[in-house]
């Protein structure tokens, strides 16, 4: 496989053929994300798109099970592009179960609902969205590009088309002023999407973004750990999704967490006090990664 550049998936994508079919992001304003900063965004060739899942065919096609077309927010790519990566990858990988992207609220709300439907026919079943936040101050603040109800929007579009979403938050991203309002909006915008799976990130402070100069000029500051577990403890305790997969597995935390919501809610706030009263070994910084 040729990749340009850093290569980012979610951490349930680790087991996935990772096919890059566009490069870096199109919105790429968010200011605590520096993960498509060195890139210009646009469309990869198609050919060249294709002729890598061809080789990746030739070369392991009964093994590939999973397909995440990368880069940061593939969704917005046309209906022509999609139909001919997903022909491509149901051809050249026999025992498919799933291809999915990222994407964001405003290029989910793009695609017309017929559109959204074509694709989930065409093979496209998993959608990971990142709000971070359900609260509109913070909304501004990190330049997300959408609020509230434009994500709450985009998940009915794509519930509508049969596509599953798995909505990413971000603790700490509300700051030490909007902490308790961040958390709670977050459990409130669950509830309101509804997502299939729900997990949690935990912000760090990357140098070179626009956060880090908030950082460093002291207008923006990171919640101390306990408060991030009380963030966490507040979103897990008042969020109400039908059934979602839920985790913190992600290599920014400091608590690994994993269950589904509501079923276990109860055992899940039960670590987390317990970690709030120091009883249970946290990740040590030298171990949490992006």
């Amino acid at each position: 496989m040729r990749y340009e550049g850093r290569i980012f998936r979610p951490p349930s994508e680790a087991r996935s053929l990772i096919l890059q079919a566009t490069i870096g992001c199109s919105w790429n304003h968010c200011t605590y994300c520096d993960m498509y900063r060195d890139k210009t965004f646009r469309v990869r060739a198609l050919e060249e798109t294709l002729a890598d899942v061809r080789a990746a065919g030739s070369a392991f096609g009964e093994d590939v099970r999973k397909v995440f077309v990368a880069d940061g927010d593939a969704l917005v790519l046309d209906l022509e592009h999609w139909e001919a990566i997903l022909a491509a990858c149901r051809r050249e990988f026999p025992r498919l179960e799933r291809v999915s992207a990222y994407a964001t609220a405003m290029n989910l709300n793009a695609k017309a609902p017929e559109e959204l439907a074509q694709l989930r026919s065409w093979g496209l079943s998993l959608l990971y969205i990142g709000p971070e936040t359900g609260d509109e101050v913070t909304f501004k603040r990190i330049a997300k590009g959408a609020g509230f109800q434009e994500h709450v929007e985009a998940a009915r579009r794509a519930k509508d088309a049969g596509i599953a979403l798995s909505a990413i938050f971000l603790l700490g991203a509300g700051g030490t002023d909007r902490a308790q309002e961040h958390a709670e909006g977050s459990a409130r915008l669950i509830t309101a999407m509804d997502p299939e799976f729900v997990s949690l990130l935990t912000l760090t402070v990357v140098e070179g973004t626009p956060l880090a100069t908030l950082s460093a000029r002291g207008r923006f500051e990171l919640p101390p750990v306990p408060a991030l577990l009380a963030e966490l403890r507040t979103v897990v305790a008042l969020a109400r999704p039908t059934r979602a997969v839920f985790r913190t597995n992600h290599a920014s935390n400091y608590l690994p967490l994993a269950g589904t919501l509501p079923d276990d809610r109860a055992r899940i706030v039960q670590v987390l006090d317990a970690a709030l009263r120091g009883e249970v070994r946290l990740v040590p910084e030298s171990a949490r990664g992006l």
